[in-house]
């Protein structure tokens, strides 16, 4: 019995990972979110993307004052010219990027409108935030993908800085990568992950009668 459930733990484990779709802050495999580097261009300024789709990491060596801008043109975030790092805790944009697909309701005293209220999270000028701007906002795949196996544009997109009190943007796009190999369905592994555990199960009972 005890082979039996050490057996059972790994199936539902390998189960498990087959069906688990992408996580809070884990990037999707069957995408790629491509940034392109700022413009109008600014020395010192650079961003690339994190994990597939997941997260923007921007470095500020340009010895001003960088602002992300939040989804109603608010402040989120910046990265000063000492290195500093701060987000606006009034931001929604800051409790929406916890969560891959937004689901998180902001406090109450998140407003784009309100005044920023700056907090401290790093001093490497460094900032890495996910931004639901370059990846997909569904579970389900991007209707412009016909053919599952075919790396495919799913959209592009653009995302609003102030260098110094300067609009700057983030242009990327967003692609499908294609699915190399044909990986299992989450249908298909549940359908043979309840067959082995049937066949399983029926061993062991056939066992038991023997004795």
């Amino acid at each position: 019995m005890r082979r039996v459930a050490a057996a059972l733990a790994v199936l539902l484990a390998v189960l498990g990972a087959l069906v688990t779709p992408a996580g809070a802050h884990e990037g999707d495999p069957r995408y790629r979110s491509e940034v392109r580097a700022p413009a109008p261009a600014v020395p010192g300024l650079s961003v690339s993307v994190v994990n597939y789709d997941d997260s923007l990491e921007l470095v500020n060596r340009s010895g001003r004052d960088v602002v992300v801008q939040g989804y109603d043109g608010e402040p989120y975030a910046r990265v000063l010219a000492d290195g500093t790092v701060q987000l606006n805790r009034r931001s929604p944009a800051t409790y929406l990027n916890d969560e891959r697909y937004g689901d998180v309701a902001p406090p109450a005293d998140a407003s784009a409108a309100a005044p920023p209220r700056w907090r401290t999270v790093d001093r490497t000028a460094r900032l890495t935030w996910h931004d639901h701007r370059m990846h997909w906002m569904s579970r389900s795949r991007p209707p412009a993908v016909s053919d599952p196996a075919v790396r495919t544009k799913v959209f592009d997109y653009a995302i609003p800085l102030e260098v110094a009190g300067r609009p700057v943007t983030l242009a990327g796009t967003l692609w499908w990568a294609g699915e190399p190999g044909g990986g299992m369905p989450a249908a298909a592994a549940v359908a043979l992950g309840a067959l082995a555990l049937s066949a399983l199960v029926v061993v062991v009972l056939v066992r038991r009668r023997r004795r």
